[in-house]
């Protein structure tokens, strides 16, 4: 016996929909690349969404089209979610920190046939253009007044006057919620970056889940600042999310400073934000430099990588923010597990809060964990036996684009490369990824609990720790670091901040000063640049 329910598919225009008819004036603010401060409601994004996809008619782009985006975090980008993804096409999101040639292959790897990109990235775009035969015609996301004079581009159009010039009216159009909605490629730290697409389903999905109690919390009393870049996984579901919730959305460009973030939050009401650890530590700096404090803001989304227990610290004890550390990556549509604990719910010393913290939390239903042995057995639930964290659920890859490359195992679970534990209470526990842990003497030493220790350390603004050959012990972990503006610590010193917190024989052997440390693609500090620079250290004459 069948239900008797209405069949309505899932798709990401019933967001932006629903966003129109029932709190059409929520605002949604940006800052553009330029600096000025763009206001707008819900029902106005809808309006322009629509005009995107009339473009897209008129151009003749068909379902399942790939319709590249190389843009920061601003309305327009949020527009082209929904107008090339609700139309039928593809909404591909290009990371614009990869290498021109990661741009290049990605472009012609998923056959884009139009480009929309910010006045940013002109000169690198009339760069890959050449060798981007797909390509039909570009889009600079600006006013005709804004348009450059001489350009290497053809078929190169201005984005306000191809809105300004066709018609608002649009009927969505019913498909199959399987069909892609966006794609988007992996940081390629091995090869070349591979292919995740989205369908509608899964993002439907993912982003009713997001909104949940137990997960994001997101509601119409928020106003929500997302600064993971919207080319990075969907910016974690959060445009999809804040137009179901009702949230005001605020969208902070590409000036991801403390002082910008601190005063875009400051002047907006804020309360919930989401990014990168990296991004958390230079908004700290910021705000503690000019003893200030947040007076709006009550939830920070951290993942990315593993958050720092001082910065955990920091956010949770001395500013009152819950900390939400969750995990997720490319291939998992971001969001799969997530902790939301505070001290005062736990009935806990700050100690014991910033370790339970320094876990990734239960996974969020819809999805599924399990840690394994080298045979593929399932690891016991005890804190202790440590594994590769397998996963599987609604919003999971199950192979990946165009490569006819399967990502799952037999069973159904797809491998993620980490290390983790999972405790008693379920809680997720990253120790490291495979390729990050260090091999030394016939021990394994896990660089994350390194970096926590150095991190922990008040004169230390950024830590890496990396495995490097060495002519006895194979490998020993060499410490690398970043110190705050201004200060000053010798090599000594933050050696002997290891003492007593970790076995003798997986302390570093030496530690590295840096101005700056490599950042990848999506803001996580780039330890295969680390690893080359510094591979002959321990093996030196």
């Amino acid at each position: 016996m069948l239900g008797l329910m209405q069949q309505l598919p899932l798709l990401t225009s019933s967001f932006i929909q629903y966003a129109d008819r029932w709190h059409g004036e929520r605002e949604i603010v940006s800052r553009l690349p330029d600096g000025a401060l763009h206001r707008y409601t819900y029902s106005d994004a809808h309006r322009r969404a629509k005009r995107v996809a009339n473009v897209l008619q008129q151009w003749g782009v068909v379902p399942g089209e790939r319709v590249a985006t190389l843009a920061w975090n601003t309305h327009r980008h949020f527009e082209l979610y929904y107008g090339i993804g609700g139309c039928g096409a593809v909404t591909h999101t290009i990371n614009p920190r990869y290498t021109p040639e990661q741009i290049t292959y990605i472009v012609n790897h998923a056959e884009d046939t139009y480009l929309f990109f910010d006045s940013t990235f002109l000169p690198l775009v009339e760069a890959i253009a050449p060798h981007c035969p797909s390509v039909k015609g570009f889009v600079l996301m600006v006013g005709p007044e804004q348009m450059p004079q001489q350009t290497s581009l053809p078929n190169l159009h201005s984005y306000e006057s191809l809105l300004d010039n066709i018609s608002e009216r649009f009927e969505w159009p019913s498909f199959d919620e399987n069909r892609t909605a966006s794609l988007c490629y992996t940081s390629g730290t091995t090869g070349n970056p591979k292919g995740v697409a989205y369908s509608h389903r899964s993002t439907s999905l993912h982003a009713l889940v997001a909104c949940m109690p137990n997960a994001m919390g997101l509601g119409r009393q928020d106003c929500v600042l997302p600064v993971v870049p919207l080319f990075h996984i969907n910016a974690w579901e959060l445009p999809y999310s804040c137009a179901m919730a009702g949230a005001k959305l605020v969208l902070p460009g590409p000036n991801l400073d403390g002082e910008s973030l601190y005063q875009l939050m400051e002047s907006e009401g804020v309360t919930v934000t989401a990014g990168v650890p990296t991004i958390w530590n230079g908004l700290l700096n910021y705000v503690e430099a000019n003893g200030l404090s947040f007076s709006t803001l009550k939830k920070v989304g951290t993942g990315g990588s593993a958050c720092p227990k001082a910065t955990t610290r920091v956010l949770h004890e001395k500013h009152g923010l819950q900390v939400m550390h969750g995990w997720g990556m490319t291939e998992t549509s971001s969001l799969v597990t997530l902790n939301t604990a505070t001290a005062k719910e736990q009935g806990i010393g700050m100690e014991d809060y910033c370790d339970l913290m320094a876990m990734q939390g239960p996974p969020v239903w819809g999805s599924d964990i399990k840690v394994v042995d080298e045979q593929g057995g399932e690891m016991p639930r005890d804190g202790k036996s440590a594994g590769e964290l397998m996963v599987k659920g609604h919003w999971i890859c199950s192979e990946y684009y165009q490569k006819g490359e399967r990502a799952l195992n037999e069973d159904g679970w797809f491998a993620t490369g980490d290390v983790a534990v999972i405790t008693p209470e379920g809680n997720l526990h990253l120790t490291d990824r495979l390729k990050d842990m260090i091999k030394s003497g016939g021990e394994w030493i896990s660089s994350v609990e390194l970096e926590d220790i150095a991190m922990a350390h008040p004169k230390v603004e950024q830590a890496a720790v990396i495995g490097v050959a060495h002519p006895k012990w194979d490998e020993r972990p060499l410490l690398i670091v970043k110190t705050k503006a201004g200060e000053d610590v010798s090599k000594q010193a933050l050696l002997n901040s290891f003492e007593g917190n970790i076995a003798k024989w997986s302390m570093p052997d030496d530690v590295i000063f840096l101005q700056e440390l490599p950042l990848g693609a999506t803001g996580k500090i780039h330890k295969l640049t680390l690893r080359e620079q510094f591979k002959n250290h321990y093996c030196r004459d």
